[in-house]
């Protein structure tokens, strides 16, 4: 337990010498309003009076508990945003814990407003992204890949897609900062072959190149 809020307080030293994506403070904390009360819609969160802001406030508790990986996925990600941390609005960062069973994968996601910067505190991951699209079309999108161990840090850019696999027998543990309040996910599978509506089936065989029934059975597992 000990070494594990240690880790998490690195990563958040870390994050918070690195540009965050999100705009700088104008005050000494500007604590979120839960969106539910919030009388008016503003890009991030409005702010609570100061004068009803207590500890409670920047405090969350529990990233010393596992997270539940019986999911097909076998992976579990905690999130402490400013939806789960209020005192993190107009801060630029925040953190999450991901927990991974034998083989447990975290898919090919994006954060479109944040660069993740990772530690390993348990097990065997092999971990990677992808560069965006080339200028020049003829050159493929790069692939960057490590197997890292605990103790080893890794760093996800900005906007690519990048994965975490757990390829060891063990169980394997993460912490990782990120470089806005509100990084976003977009799971690619998910939002691919997921969405509501589903995008359109001819959009999809010719994306892919591959016959209708591929994609009717890829939207079905989705």
């Amino acid at each position: 337990m000990a070494v594990h809020l240690l880790i998490s307080v690195l990563i958040i030293s870390l994050a918070s010498f690195t540009y965050a994506s999100d705009p700088a403070p104008l005050q000494d904390f500007c604590v979120a309003v839960k969106d539910a009360e919030a009388k008016v819609f503003v890009n991030g969160k409005i702010c609570k009076d100061p004068n009803m802001v207590s500890a409670n406030d920047f405090f969350f508790p529990g990233l010393n508990v596992p997270g539940n990986t019986s999911n097909p996925l076998g992976s579990k990600v905690t999130p402490v945003n400013v939806n789960q941390l209020p005192g993190l609005n107009t801060l630029g960062i925040s953190l999450v814990r991901i927990d991974y069973a034998p083989y447990g994968l975290n898919p090919p996601h994006t954060h479109p407003r944040a660069t993740e910067v990772l530690v390993v505190v348990e097990g065997t991951l092999y971990v990677g992204f992808v560069t965006s699209n080339p200028a020049d079309p003829n050159i493929k999108n790069k692939l960057f890949t490590k197997t890292l161990y605990p103790g080893d840090v890794f760093v996800f850019p900005e906007g690519l897609i990048h994965f975490q696999f757990n390829v060891g027998k063990t169980n394997a543990v993460v912490f990782a900062g990120l470089s806005s309040q509100n990084p976003g996910v977009i799971t690619i599978a998910n939002a691919v072959f997921g969405s509501d509506p589903p995008i359109n089936i001819d959009v999809l065989t010719k994306a892919f190149q591959v016959d209708a029934n591929v994609i009717k059975y890829l939207q079905g597992q989705f």
